[in-house]
């Protein structure tokens, strides 16, 4: 029997995919837990109009992603940090903290979506990675002064 997956199966498949099992795991298992429906022609149809609207929404979800990246990258964030001796800065610029500079910019960017390739703990310019979709993902400006 052909099934079409509601969420992931382990062992048998992931959501959204037709998969063939027997008659007796799609009827006692799969549809009774509500894992899976049948997969028919009407099911089908459903099924494509739900991926072709994920995949719209996704494309949107890209193109403001790729706006917000182009003003960013005009941007960037000075931090006034203490320093001690030999111009040592007292901890380290955190994630958080520049989400939270971000959020004061008006953009709001979870702490998640910034890579930091090494600790922000010197004076001068660094750079980090910021990824808003696996699509879009550049390079931001962090600027640490006296």
């Amino acid at each position: 029997m052909k099934v079409i997956l509601l969420q992931d199966v382990k062992g048998q498949g992931k959501k959204d995919q037709i998969i063939d099992v027997s008659d007796g795991y799609a009827e006692n298992y799969l549809l009774k837990k509500g894992l899976a429906v049948m997969a028919t022609k009407k099911s089908k149809e459903v099924l494509e109009e739900e991926l072709l609207k994920r995949h719209l929404k996704e494309e949107d979800l890209v193109k403001e992603y790729t706006l917000i990246m182009n003003e960013l990258k005009k941007k960037k964030i000075e931090f006034v940090v203490k320093t001690g001796k030999e111009d040592k800065v007292f901890g380290v610029i955190s994630t958080k903290q520049i989400s939270d500079e971000l959020k004061k910019m008006g953009y709001s960017i979870d702490k998640k979506c910034i890579k930091l390739k090494s600790p922000i703990d010197t004076l001068g310019t660094h750079e980090v990675q910021i990824e808003l979709h696996k699509r879009v993902s550049f390079p931001f400006q962090i600027i640490l002064k006296k």
